[in-house]
């Protein structure tokens, strides 16, 4: 522990020799200005006393004698710990007498405010704790999610880093909150995941993604200090159709315990309002798609793109993209071992991973992609798919989850890949509905069922080549019915009209 005004000073020292020496390297001393205390340490929670049973009968004249003992509450389900990390610093007060404030806990309240308020919300009485990295075990079906929170710079070893990718594929979610808006936490977080994932992408959310609408909806937010900022505005790493990672660049935890960030004047963060809107959102969004998290994290999932391609067997070659590209990780076998089991069809049961700018994709008449966000094709890979279409293909794009961004997307890169391409809803006399099942009526999800109450035919856009679909585009997820599941808010088929849909497109591209 160290005082933190002397801190500074020495700090300003360095700073000047710095200068005089030429160098151009940052300094703690700007760090230091973002470990201050935001929030006083929360209440104790109430100690229960209860009357106990009275001893047994002793001889007179001796009176019997009570005990108390404390009476052991149910306990909540937890569905968060609050990561012990950094340093902490003696910090003056006014009045003379010393606060400690550290990396970590900035406003003591936060998380435990933010998970009370979603358990009244959501009707469940969640409970965290708070846990050193090092004695973290690592299981998500005990702590489903890991909160840090800080205004300095993070650090992890290599094993604790790998500690935590293990974490998150195996179904549990990392929270990064800026507390203050710090560039320092905000950077180090972001480059520590790109160290964690290096074969995922840190995507921004967009704004009709689940996380903002599954409990409440939040279309809007306002952000002090941050003027031009009027929507929310979080970053995260997708595995499979859910978020693993979630990082706030701004202020979320003072909000949650209904407080501004007072003493930082350079800070940004969420007004209250909207702090708890948020965060209801992400512990509601946790638990919700709890299920698609273990689901997804079984390990013949992950892994799962056969790089070797079979000759005499229908392959479902799977595009790579510069988007979230894998939302659905073994939907594809699912699909292919029913295709093998109730079809004559005959089937490779992994899928082939394709990248179109180095890979010769000629062999194949059927290609697949899906996505979540936004992605863009470059020269390569349109040239790649516009000779693919020449030649036959059949294109089949899946919206995972029914999200707008990804929707604006696929228009816009099919136009790049074939010059004023229209996209037409599929007549639903069509072969495609008629080849392994005919399919006159479908089951959506409970989000399309919403918004579209009328809606029970099965629902295709295509861009049509002489007259037959060349790209199939599913505004509405299909791949999550491939796997079964349900997942909060995503606009969807249900398990079964997905599967009979998925089955019928497989047969066309291969009869067409």
């Amino acid at each position: 522990m160290y005082e933190l005004s002397v801190f500074k000073k020495l700090c300003g020292v360095l700073a000047a020799l710095t200068i005089l020496f030429g160098y151009c390297t940052e300094l703690r001393a700007d760090e230091s200005d973002w470990l201050k205390p935001l929030g006083p340490p929360p209440k104790a929670a109430p100690r229960r006393i209860s009357g106990g049973e009275a001893f047994p009968p002793l001889p007179l004249p001796v009176t019997p004698l009570r005990r108390s003992e404390r009476k052991r509450q149910p306990s909540s389900p937890k569905i968060a710990a609050k990561v012990v990390w950094g340093e902490s610093a003696n910090f003056p007060l006014e009045d003379g007498n010393k606060m400690v404030v550290t990396d970590w806990n900035m406003c003591p309240g936060d998380l435990g405010s933010i998970v009370k308020l979603a358990g009244k919300f959501l009707g469940t009485p969640y409970s965290n704790d708070t846990i050193p990295l090092a004695s973290f075990h690592g299981d998500p079906l005990q702590t489903p999610s890991l909160f840090f929170s800080g205004g300095r710079t993070v650090r992890f070893t290599q094993e604790q880093l790998s500690m935590l990718r293990s974490y998150v594929l195996r179904g549990g979610t990392l929270i990064f909150d800026s507390i203050a808006g710090s560039p320092y936490f905000y950077k180090s977080v972001k480059d520590k995941m790109k160290e964690a994932f290096p074969d995922y992408s840190i995507r921004a959310i967009p704004l009709d993604h689940p996380i903002y609408h599954i409990a409440t909806s939040v279309d809007t937010a306002t952000v002090i200090n941050a003027k031009e900022i009027s929507q929310p505005l979080l970053e995260g790493i997708y595995i499979g159709s859910r978020l693993g990672v979630i990082i706030s660049r701004f202020g979320l935890g003072c909000g949650w315990d209904g407080r501004n960030v007072n003493g930082i004047k350079q800070a940004t963060y969420y007004d209250i309002n909207t702090a708890r809107k948020i965060g209801v959102n992400i512990f509601a969004y946790i638990s919700g798609y709890g299920k698609a998290a273990r689901e997804e994290a079984k390990p013949e999932y992950f892994g799962s793109v056969d790089n070797k391609i079979p000759t005499d067997e229908f392959v479902f070659a799977q595009i790579k993209h510069s988007g979230a590209w894998n939302n659905h990780p073994g939907a594809a076998a699912k699909l292919l071992q029913r295709l093998r089991s109730d079809s004559a069809v005959r089937v490779s049961l992994k899928r082939v991973g394709v990248n179109l700018a180095k890979d010769d994709i000629s062999k194949f008449p059927f290609l697949y992609l899906e996505g979540l966000d936004d992605f863009t094709f470059n020269d390569a890979e349109v040239a790649k798919l516009r000779s693919f279409f020449q030649k036959g293909g059949v294109l089949l794009i899946n919206n995972s989850l029914g999200l707008k961004t990804f929707a604006t997307a696929v228009k816009r890169e099919v136009n790049k890949v074939l010059p004023g391409a229209k996209f037409s809803t599929v007549d639903p006399a069509h072969d495609l509905f008629n080849t392994a099942f005919q399919i006159n009526a479908v089951n959506y999800s409970p989000a399309v069922r919403k918004e579209f109450p009328k809606l029970n035919a099965p629902l295709l856009e295509a861009v049509m080549i002489d007259n037959q679909p060349a790209v199939i585009y599913s505004p509405f997820d299909l791949a999550a019915g491939w796997n079964g599941m349900e997942l909060p808010l995503a606009k969807a088929y249900e398990a079964n009209s997905a599967m009979q849909l998925g089955m019928n497109l497989v047969v066309y591209s291969m009869i067409r």
